[in-house]
């Protein structure tokens, strides 16, 4: 299974500060927006996602269908397939996605210590 670009996205009080923090750890922007309370940080292949007031505790997130410099895959399972493989295997979802539609879609999890997991497919 090809669960894609792998980030952490985590739950900031204040995206100035916290973009300020990564930077001094070497992190430059390469995506998001401030005026939308998010960016996305990036150091070498490492992704953090900082998000302020979007979502309570921190995720691990997965995109299909991108790589770590968000570029389009050539090849890669679908978050819908994903789903399928979860449900064959007794995973239980606590966000499903629409198996009638293509596309942009995102399913959300839990892992056995209850660590949210987003599976997020922007194409």
């Amino acid at each position: 299974m090809k669960l894609g670009a792998f980030s952490i996205s985590l739950s900031v009080k204040d995206l100035q500060k916290s973009k300020e923090f990564y930077e001094k750890l070497g992190f430059s922007s390469m995506g998001g927006n401030m005026e939308h309370n998010y960016l996305i940080m990036k150091n070498g292949s490492t992704l953090i996602g900082l998000f302020q007031g979007m979502f309570d505790g921190n995720m691990l997130t997965f995109n299909p269908g991108w790589d770590e410099n968000a570029q389009n895959l050539e090849s890669f399972d679908d978050v819908r397939d994903i789903q399928r493989h979860l449900n064959k295997n007794n995973i239980q979802l606590d966000k499903t996605a629409d198996e009638a539609t293509s596309g942009p879609e995102h399913i959300f999890l839990k892992d056995p210590d209850g660590n949210m997991i987003l599976i997020d497919q922007h194409r």
